[in-house]
């Protein structure tokens, strides 16, 4: 074979070449997303563990705010909690620890403490037992806050003290 033909082969074959590579090029180019609409769904699911623990009681529903909002018993009392996992133990309102038999302004605001609210003074207390969404614990130790506490806050004090607690989208499991 001499020199003209191998040549028409090479030729032919970077023509193929580069016919194809355009392509390519062409294909991958800029190009208008087709967009398609997301149907969105309403319903709320549930994992096994979520519905057993709503139907037993053991669970604390999400509120419409984003907030676990909890029905407690102390002392035989009912107290409103907001589920604060960072803080450290329970605290109570002043309004809150009068209601509970303490007498607020008799108690030595020995801690110092920062709130959202900034820094304030709070006095320890002990809750005999604590019940929420029937998990109870005894002897929970627990603030009272001296100022700038709008609710009492379910802490680490009671949470802490569970066997275990879980959060999921929309429920806060607790396991006593």
């Amino acid at each position: 074979m001499s020199n003209g033909p191998k040549f028409s082969v090479v030729a032919l074959v970077a023509l193929v070449s580069a016919t194809l590579s355009a392509g390519a090029v062409l294909a991958l180019g800029p190009q208008t997303p087709v967009l398609r609409a997301a149907r969105a769904e309403t319903q709320l699911r549930l994992t096994t563990t979520e519905a057993a623990a709503l139907s037993t009681g053991a669970s604390i529903r999400k509120g419409q705010d984003g907030h676990f909002w909890a029905s407690g018993e102390v002392n035989g009392a009912s107290v409103r909690f907001l589920v604060d996992t960072g803080a450290t133990a329970v605290a109570l309102t002043p309004a809150d620890a009068e209601r509970l038999g303490f007498k607020p302004e008799t108690l030595t605001y020995s801690y110092k403490v920062v709130t959202a609210g900034g820094s304030t003074r709070a006095a320890s207390v002990k809750i005999a037992s604590l019940t929420v969404a029937g998990a109870r614990v005894e002897n929970v130790d627990a603030l009272v806050i001296e100022k700038g506490l709008d609710t009492s806050l379910l802490g680490m004090s009671f949470l802490g003290r569970l066997t275990r607690f879980e959060g999921t989208r929309q429920a806060l499991i607790l396991h006593s």
